[in-house]
């Protein structure tokens, strides 16, 4: 009687341990993937994928006293949304304060909301006109949603991801990704 030699078992045990590990590191945390979609439907505006904790930035003219506004937003690991800072030159009609959320400081003209941390989670924007200029800003980029969908509703959105989304993001970028023209 001949013995079958144990490499073929052992590198089938092998290959299938390695194809277990393999997968727990693809299906292991990625990050956070925000989105800006218009609410009535239509391709997303915006797609990227962010590190929990990492900020992004609204920026925007109020349509009121016409002064420049930065809402910085950060994402945290289970995808929700928070007001992190508020930048302003001046209060407009229909900002206040939020009792007990962040500590006012500023200098050179600018009024500074900071250290909110306030859960907005999923929100819907109803983005301004040209002029009001409603722009995400992130990792250097901008976009300018009111050049886009003026007048129209969008909702911010944010999930986490498998790392796996955030490798194959990184070889191939979707459409809405403020990146992708850097490429």
């Amino acid at each position: 009687m001949m013995r079958r030699p144990l490499a073929r078992p052992a590198l089938t045990a092998l290959a299938g341990l390695f194809g277990m590990v393999l997968w727990a590191w693809a299906a292991g945390p990625g990050g956070v993937e925000l989105a800006v979609v218009p609410v009535r439907g239509g391709p997303p505006l915006w797609v990227s994928l962010l590190d929990p904790g990492e900020r992004f930035t609204l920026h925007y003219v109020h349509s009121v006293d016409r002064k420049p506004i930065w809402e910085v937003h950060s994402v945290d690991s289970a995808g929700r949304i928070y007001v992190e800072d508020e930048r302003f030159v001046m209060v407009g009609a229909g900002m206040g304060d939020l009792p007990g959320r962040g500590r006012w400081t500023g200098s050179k003209g600018v009024q500074v909301i900071e250290g909110m941390h306030y859960p907005v989670g999923e929100f819907i924007l109803r983005v301004g006109s040209p002029g009001v200029d409603h722009t995400i800003e992130w990792r250097g980029t901008a976009v300018n949603l009111s050049e886009r969908v003026p007048g129209r509703p969008v909702r911010f959105t944010a999930r986490p991801v498998p790392r796996l989304t955030r490798w194959i993001r990184a070889l191939v970028r979707p459409a809405a990704d403020p990146r992708r023209e850097d490429d």
